[in-house]
């Protein structure tokens, strides 16, 4: 039985309403509210490491298992964390150990499918790093195994979590900006994308980023962030994509492009726009919401609005009624929108803590992870093939 039908049919279930407005299913708790969660975390590379160092500060997570392939990556990781953790090279016996209650998969892109399955089956809760999985039959297979699992499963898009993000997403749909005609995204950064190698035969498993079979390159790591966003506020996906990229700048032996360029088509007319540079870094990561009553712009800590038309006051004091929430005229950006918010990646893991607690869903959870996906996918197969492809309804069932 699925885990939301099984909650429905239980009588589990009280309607709540969070501070951003939107419903959610709020189950009576299977742990209590002062239960530790015992995590184990596969893939201690860069993000997996730094993964560690938020759940150190946040209480009622306990860090109980370590797994990486790479000796010296899982020393990192063990480094990094304030509990007593065992090391794993398999990450199989630290799904057997029948002490972790959660895992966070944070390994390269083409083994989150297979890592979250057998994660699920061993019972246990799960937190997939973005882009959930890789290709189309990947994709499916994981949403089919975690729709008809009791346990909870997270995707990783962080912003997804961000309280800013939430408020924006609010105001968006509340009307702030009118009607949508555009998103403008970008992700640029001036550096080769490259980490450093002690030994060539470590190259495909520390540069994994490079090379197509592991990954899904600037369109999986950095804009499916933003195609995520895209989703969320249109509450739809899109009809059809095109794309162009290369790998033009540097050319030191990558397959992935080292630029890429992106327009998604939504039914609703709405065109989406997502760049990555590698070789020019101005105003870095930035995404636009362009509407007919005015434009708001998201980086990854600060929103601002600029209204269409004339304005005579550059000051407002309150937006929208919102305790906490201030506005100061930018010259260049608008009204800067001040909302006190937590790290995103923090505010994710403690998303899931309470997913868990209460046996709720994720806001991003594996269908908003599965959508982002495909649309990544699509992408990729617009830009290695010049083509326009076109969404697929049978990928979801």
């Amino acid at each position: 039985m699925k885990r939301r039908s099984f909650i429905k049919k239980a009588g589990l279930t009280t309607l709540g309403v969070t501070g951003a407005g939107y419903l959610y299913a709020q189950p009576l708790s299977f742990l209590g509210a002062n239960d530790t969660i015992n995590i184990g975390v596969i893939g201690t590379g860069n993000r997996g490491a730094g993964l560690c160092s938020i759940i150190n500060s946040i209480e009622g997570i306990n860090i109980v298992g370590l797994c990486d392939v790479l000796p010296f990556r899982l020393k990192k990781g063990l480094s990094r964390v304030n509990s007593n953790s065992k090391g794993y090279v398999d990450y199989r016996k630290l799904l057997d150990n029948k002490n972790i209650d959660a895992v966070i998969v944070a390994t390269p892109f083409s083994t989150h499918a297979k890592i979250a399955i057998d994660a699920l089956d061993a019972g246990k809760h799960v937190y997939c790093e973005k882009t959930l999985a890789k290709g189309y039959e990947s994709i499916g297979a994981l949403v089919d195994k975690a729709e008809s699992s009791n346990n909870i499963f997270q995707t990783g898009h962080q912003y997804h979590s961000s309280r800013l993000y939430t408020h924006v997403v609010d105001l968006i749909k509340n009307g702030k900006v009118g009607r949508i005609s555009a998103f403008e995204c970008q992700w640029n950064r001036h550096g080769n994308w490259r980490r450093p190698v002690s030994d060539p035969k470590f190259e495909r498993a520390i540069n994994w980023r490079m090379y197509r079979e592991f990954s899904g390159g600037l369109l999986a790591e950095l804009c499916s962030h933003q195609i995520d966003f895209a989703n969320w506020v249109l509450d739809e996906t899109p009809e059809k994509v095109t794309g162009v990229g290369g790998v033009n700048y540097w050319k030191d032996g990558r397959e992935t492009y080292d630029n890429v360029h992106l327009i998604y088509s939504y039914k609703s007319g709405v065109k989406a726009s997502f760049t990555c540079l590698t070789n020019n870094a101005k105003d870095g990561y930035q995404i636009k919401v362009i509407g007919d009553k005015g434009t708001i712009i998201i980086d990854t800590k600060h929103a601002w609005f600029y209204p269409e038309g004339k304005r005579d006051n550059r000051v407002i004091d309150d937006v929208d009624g919102v305790s906490g929430a201030t506005a100061q005229w930018d010259a260049e950006k608008g009204m800067r929108i001040n909302l006190e918010h937590l790290n995103p990646s923090k505010q994710a893991l403690l998303d899931f803590k309470t997913a868990i607690i209460n046996n709720t869903n994720p806001l991003s959870n594996v269908i908003t992870g599965a959508k982002t996906s495909i649309c990544v996918q699509m992408g990729l197969d617009a830009m290695y093939n010049n083509k326009i492809v076109k969404w697929d309804n049978n990928i979801l069932g």
